[in-house]
């Protein structure tokens, strides 16, 4: 890759909610310009709305589903499979030239199965979460082989092994291992919420620019809370690690994506060191 990509992660919710239409038309931009993009992808809502309708009970501790056979299969055939098609044909729509791929997609997303381990709020024990993996590389040359010939992949949170394994993982982790792995410019976290705010019932209090040392201060003064720590803890790991920014973003609007890009801190939330 001649120039560094975004890697963009969307949540199922976003997927499914009314903004994927505008996101779908900036990502195509982007490309369109020469800006390689790189999407991933979770599912979450889905998989639950799956797991429930085949009268299965999710099992979620600490805020992570431990992912049994049965789970499993049904990760796949939401992630690799609703999801990542209903993504990859409003991105077609857009004029966009998207790839669906997943983690055995000739191991494009490489990774080991999560030993088991203490989490928060799972009690003093390590928990086992079953087929649940973390990132050990991506396949470059397959992903640089697609960006350079204009095309947008388009990757599952699933990982696999070289002896055909496939883990559950999740889709914040993939999206920054990949931006470390890539190289990326930035990460676009992609959320259902405009900004990281100091109140979140005021879409006005958008805070433009957060340091490592400013987002600590937040997170102690409870300025930020429950689902946006780990995103903020995750992001700077990625930062500590190369990306050159992250930005948190969300309820975009048609062009908002390639301004936040061309103008960090203008949309929604830009992560530095």
């Amino acid at each position: 890759m001649s120039v560094a990509p975004i890697v963009l992660k969307l949540g199922g919710d976003v997927i499914a909610g009314p903004y994927l239409g505008a996101i779908a038309s900036d990502v195509a931009a982007l490309a369109r310009a020469g800006t390689p993009v790189v999407l991933v992808h979770g599912g979450g809502p889905q998989a639950t709305a799956l797991q429930k309708q085949l009268g299965q009970t999710p099992n979620i501790v600490g805020g992570r589903r431990i992912t049994d056979e049965a789970t499993l299969d049904v990760m796949k055939m939401t992630l690799a499979g609703k999801v990542n098609v209903d993504l990859c044909a409003a991105l077609v729509a857009a004029g966009a030239r998207p790839v669906g791929l997943h983690g055995a997609s000739s191991c494009v997303i490489r990774a080991v199965k999560r030993p088991p381990r203490v989490v928060s709020g799972g009690g003093p024990d390590p928990i086992d979460f079953g087929f649940v993996g973390d990132v050990t590389g991506l396949r470059h040359e397959l992903l640089s082989l697609l960006l350079d010939a204009g095309y947008v992949p388009v990757l599952a949170c699933l990982g696999a092994d070289e002896g055909g394994n496939v883990y559950n993982i999740n889709a914040d982790v993939v999206a920054n291992q990949s931006a470390i792995a890539l190289g990326a410019r930035s990460l676009f976290l992609v959320t259902d919420v405009p900004a990281v705010l100091r109140d979140v019932a005021d879409p006005t209090s958008r805070i433009p620019r957060l340091s490592l040392a400013d987002g600590k201060k937040a997170i102690a003064d409870g300025v930020v809370t429950k689902g946006m720590i780990p995103k903020l803890d995750e992001s700077f790991a990625a930062i500590a690690a190369g990306v050159r920014a992250v930005h948190i973003v969300g309820r975009l609007q048609p062009g908002d994506l390639a301004r936040e890009a061309a103008d960090p801190g203008s949309v929604g939330t830009v992560l530095v060191p």
